[in-house]
């Protein structure tokens, strides 16, 4: 079964949607906050658990509104540095990524935005096996709920930077902000969640005039279009004068940094010259160039440069006065690049069927 075959998905309605319901079911309009404090500042998943909600209304709630839930279909943790990644299925099978990392300001989350992704980029696991649906609000939150509920630990920071993009799923992504910073809620930190794209620039002056106060990251990969149309087919469409102008309004609506993410790829973005065009294009706009040191993926062929060319890399980007930094390599020894363990699943199924 679908996630739009389920319905309606109760963990993705706001506070007044539950409110409705509850008018419609005959119960006063408080057990909509009792309920959306369950579901989303307690993450029960299961209508038994609400205790304070009477007996009748759960059993006609459970059976009309099922709550969506992940199940859990594999745990890795790294040995080096604690981070744990997870394979979660989906109501309807489908299977996505999310990763829990450790760090000194507190715990993180990235979390999958879609069931693959249609977006191409070469050096990418992810879209190996291309775009197979979006991904629900409640099921954005549910990876988040589950690994609250399997590691016991809390979560202070929220990535949306795994499968799929987010901006290509606008309007499940903006609910699921919204539920994840609501007070009633989680009540994350707007200023703590991150949104990563690859450069849909019309969904990015959307965001622009949300509201929201999230840290937007641009996937950059590249300082010329030219570069950047060999590695990621999204600039075809949109040029990074296009991509300044949106990262710019977004600066402008909302005060927050932009953080240009940028994977070093051996001998392909990694010179230089790269590094200056890079620079050029990120004092403008102050923005904050995160250095990702390419994961390894074996069916893409690519391969990150060694340390000290990713050092030399970094003092270039200095010297022409940006601020940068290097991702911390995290899980490196549980397959680190997103959508990695996923593919292991879905091949190893076609095999099975295929025998």
């Amino acid at each position: 079964m679908s996630i739009e075959e389920m319905s309606p998905d109760i963990k993705s309605m706001s506070i007044e949607e539950l409110r409705h319901l509850m008018e419609d079911k005959g119960a006063p309009a408080f057990r909509a906050k009792q309920l959306f404090s369950w579901i989303h500042g307690r993450q029960a998943c299961s209508y038994a658990e609400m205790s304070d909600l009477p007996a009748k209304l759960r059993e006609e709630l459970a059976a009309s509104h099922p709550l969506v839930t992940a199940k859990l279909v594999d745990r890795q943790i790294s040995r080096l540095d604690g981070t744990q990644k997870f394979l979660f299925e989906m109501p309807d099978g489908c299977l996505v990524e999310s990763v829990f990392m450790r760090y000194r300001f507190g715990n993180s989350v990235c979390i999958s935005s879609q069931v693959g992704c249609r977006m191409g980029c070469s050096f990418c696991a992810s879209t190996l096996h291309g775009l197979v649906r979006s991904l629900s609000a409640s099921e954005m939150l549910e990876q988040i709920y589950a690994i609250l509920r399997t590691t016991g630990e809390s979560v202070s920071h929220v990535v949306v930077m795994g499968m799929g993009e987010p901006l290509d799923n606008y309007e499940n992504l903006i609910r699921f902000l919204r539920l994840v910073t609501c007070p009633e809620g989680m009540h994350l930190s707007q200023r703590s969640v991150t949104v990563s794209t690859c450069g849909i620039v019309p969904n990015m002056y959307r965001l622009a005039r949300e509201g929201l106060r999230i840290t937007l990251a641009l996937s950059l990969h590249a300082a010329t279009d030219t570069r950047r149309r060999q590695i990621m087919p999204i600039a075809n469409r949109y040029p990074i004068r296009e991509l300044m102008e949106a990262c710019r309004a977004y600066f402008d609506a909302t005060g927050r940094q932009i953080t240009f993410e940028y994977s070093l790829i051996r001998d392909v973005n990694d010179s230089a010259a790269d590094a200056r065009g890079l620079a050029k294009l990120a004092r403008p706009l102050q923005a904050h160039i995160n250095l990702i040191p390419v994961n390894p993926v074996r069916e893409r062929g690519f391969s990150h440069p060694d340390n000290a060319h990713v050092r030399a890399f970094k003092k270039e980007l200095e010297n022409h006065g940006v601020n940068v930094s290097i991702r911390r390599a995290l899980g490196t020894d549980i397959e680190g690049a997103c959508g990695q363990l996923r593919n292991r699943y879905v091949d190893a199924k076609r095999q099975q069927t295929t025998q």
